[in-house]
C-alpha cells in the first residue's frame, strides 16, 4: 500500500517547471509543421504494442508498467491482485526522429534496451502514413546454468525488429499495422524456431478530449504447436491528467517487455483468463 502512496504522490505532484506545456495539448491538438499530422496515438504504446508515437527531443519518459495476476484466481487470489509483474522505463528523445529506451521488469527479471526512429510522417496533403521502426534487445538473467548445462551469456539474449505503420484516418481514429521479427538465442522448446514473425495491429479511439479507447493483437506465424503460449490480445483506455498519461487495460499477456508479451502470452480469454494492468507515464 505504502508502494502506491508513493507512486500517487509521485505522479500527481504539479510540475515545477513553468516551460512545461500541457501534454493534452501536444496529444490531442493536430499540429501541423510542414503541414505533419500528429498525435495518432497519445502513449508511447498502444496497449502492449509500440505505437508511432516518439518522445519529443529532450523530453523524458518515466514508466512504469503493472500487470496483475489473472483475474481467473478469483477472490481466493484477490483476482489477481496478490500476484503481480512490474516494469520500470526510462525513454529519451534524443531528436525528434529518434528515441531511445531502457528498462527492467521482474518478469523473468529481465533488462532490456530500444530505439525508436522516425523514417516518414504522416502529411495532412500528402502521404497518408506514418512509418517508425523499432529495435530492441533484451537479457533474460534468471536463466540458470543449474538448471541449463552449458548456458552461456548470449543464451540470454532476444532480439526484436518491427515497422510500425500508423495513420490518422480522423481526429478521433487512429489505425496501426507492425510486422515483426524476433530472435530468440534460446528456446526451451526443441520444435520452437529460434526465428520467430508475427503481425501486430492495433487502433485508437477517441472518446472524449481526455479519454480514448485502444486495442492491439499479435499474430505469431511460426509459434510451436506444442506451445501452450497464444496469440496476445489487450485493450484498455488512455486518460491524459495534464502532466502524464494513466493507461489501463486488460490482457491476456503478463509480460511487458516487447519480445515478452510477443512470445510468452499465457491467458486465454475465452476462459476468463486474463490479466488486468496499467502504465503510468510522466514526461520531464
Amino acid at each position: 500500500m505504502r508502494f502506491f502512496l508513493i507512486l500517487f504522490l509521485l505522479f500527481s505532484l504539479p510540475s515545477l517547471a513553468q516551460e512545461e506545456d500541457d501534454l493534452l495539448n501536444e496529444l490531442d491538438s493536430e499540429i501541423e509543421v510542414d503541414q505533419k499530422v500528429t498525435s495518432a496515438f497519445k502513449g508511447l504504446k498502444i496497449v502492449n504494442l509500440e505505437s508511432t508515437k516518439l518522445a519529443a527531443k529532450k523530453d523524458l519518459y518515466f514508466v512504469i508498467s503493472h500487470r496483475f495476476g489473472s483475474v481467473s484466481g478469483g477472490a481466493k487470489e484477490f483476482f489477481g491482485f496478490d500476484q503481480s509483474t512490474i516494469r520500470f522505463s526510462l525513454i529519451y528523445g534524443l531528436t525528434d526522429w529518434l528515441t531511445v529506451g531502457g528498462a527492467r521488469s521482474s518478469f523473468q527479471k529481465t533488462y532490456d534496451v530500444n530505439l525508436k526512429y522516425r523514417f516518414i510522417q504522416q502529411k495532412k496533403e500528402g502521404f497518408p502514413l506514418t512509418i517508425v521502426g523499432f529495435s530492441a534487445a533484451s537479457v533474460n538473467t534468471q536463466l540458470s546454468r543449474e538448471d541449463i548445462p552449458g548456458l552461456e551469456y548470449i543464451n540470454r539474449l532476444t532480439y526484436l525488429s518491427e515497422i510500425l505503420i500508423s495513420s490518422k484516418i480522423s481526429k478521433s481514429l487512429s489505425l496501426e499495422l507492425a510486422p515483426i521479427f524476433i530472435h530468440e538465442n534460446y528456446v526451451a522448446n526443441d520444435l520452437q524456431s529460434n526465428s520467430q514473425y508475427a503481425l501486430g495491429g492495433g487502433g485508437r479511439m477517441k472518446l472524449s478530449k481526455r479519454l480514448s479507447f485502444n486495442i492491439d493483437y499479435v499474430y505469431h506465424f511460426n509459434r510451436a504447436q506444442t506451445e501452450a503460449f497464444r496469440n496476445p490480445l489487450s485493450i484498455g483506455f488512455d486518460i491524459e491528467t495534464g502532466g502524464h498519461v494513466f493507461q489501463v487495460h486488460f490482457t491476456n499477456a503478463q509480460p511487458m517487455y516487447d519480445a515478452g508479451f510477443i512470445t510468452n502470452a499465457t491467458g486465454d480469454w475465452t476462459e476468463g483468463d486474463f490479466f488486468f494492468g496499467f502504465n503510468l507515464l510522466r514526461v520531464f
